[in-house]
Formats: C-alpha cells, sequence, structure tokens
C-alpha cells in the first residue's frame, strides 16, 4: 500500500536562542521559540510521516507539556518517528519540503540538512528534497517574525509484492 503525508510547521524568531533547521546550527542573530529545539523543518517531516502512516500528529506523540521534551533535538523525535513508522510496517520512500524563511539564507545548510535526515532515517539522501524560499517581505515570515516549513512524504507497506515498488 502507497500512501503520502504532508506536514506544517512555524516558530517565531526570537532573541536569544540558537537557530536549529534540519538539525544544522545556523549562524544567525535569532532562534526560534518552541518547547524543544523548535527545528521546523523536522517538525513538518514529523508530522508528514505521521500522517502518512495513519499515527496521528507531533502534538499527539510528543506533547509540548511533557517537561521530557524541553529543549529536546528533534532529530531525537524524528528518530523516535523513524522507529513507529518502522513499527507501523512502513518504508518511507521520499520527502520533498519547503523552509520559508526571509532571513538568513539557507541554501549552504541545505546539503548538511539532508545528511542529517538521511542518518537519522536511514535513507538515501536522493530521496530527500529540501527547497528554501522567501515570501518576498509579505507576511510573518516576511517580516522576520517567524519561519515556516512544509513537508511532503510518500510512503510504502513493507509488506508490499510486486507492483509499481
Amino acid at each position: 500500500m502507497f500512501r503520502v503525508g504532508n506536514g506544517y510547521d512555524v516558530h517565531r524568531l526570537v532573541e536569544g536562542r540558537k537557530l536549529i533547521i534540519g538539525g544544522v546550527e545556523i549562524p544567525f542573530d535569532k532562534g526560534l521559540s518552541g518547547h524543544s529545539d523548535a527545528d521546523v523543518l523536522i517538525h513538518a517531516i514529523i508530522d508528514a510521516l505521521l500522517g502518512a502512516c495513519g499515527l496521528g500528529d507531533i502534538g499527539t506523540m510528543f506533547p509540548d507539556n511533557d517537561p521530557s521534551y524541553k529543549d529536546i533535538s528533534s532529530l531525537v523525535l524524528l528518530k523516535r518517528t523513524a522507529e513507529a513508522v518502522e513499527d507501523a510496517n512502513y518504508i518511507i520512500s521520499n520527502i520533498d519540503s519547503i523552509v520559508v524563511a526571509q532571513k538568513p539564507k539557507l541554501l549552504p545548510f541545505v546539503e548538511a540538512m539532508k545528511d542529517n535526515i538521511s542518518s537519522v532515517l536511514n535513507i538515501d539522501t536522493d530521496k530527500i528534497n529540501i527547497k528554501a524560499t522567501t515570501t518576498e517581505g509579505l507576511g510573518f515570515v516576511g517580516t522576520g517574525e517567524g519561519i515556516a516549513a512544509y513537508a511532503v512524504v510518500s510512503v510504502y507497506s513493507g509488506e508490499t509484492q510486486g507492483g509499481l515498488l
């Protein structure tokens, strides 16, 4: 069985926090506010994976009122999500994602993000696509108030035999 899931996340930019996107610390004067490390890209991917496998959402699996998740690396959460995907007998086919940020420019960090995600999910980097864009100064992202991310993933059942895959 082939399934698709989508995910979205957004966090406010604030002073006094590190900016972590795709598990990469990006030099910037602000970071994302959140209970965990607030990694919008990883959070969007987690939600897409959970949705594709019918496993709920990130807030249900990793509630923001649970102190054990305070300041946790989202890569740890992604690893736990990968285990849940495997337990549900699904295999990740591909990930396509977009990070929307007016600043900083993210292109120099995309390959490191892909490497992090590939390593945690144990999939080839060619199955991961990360695009970075701006909003041309429009909205909360354009004014520098926050950063957003979108992800779409496809998975297939580990029990699939024959067929297209």
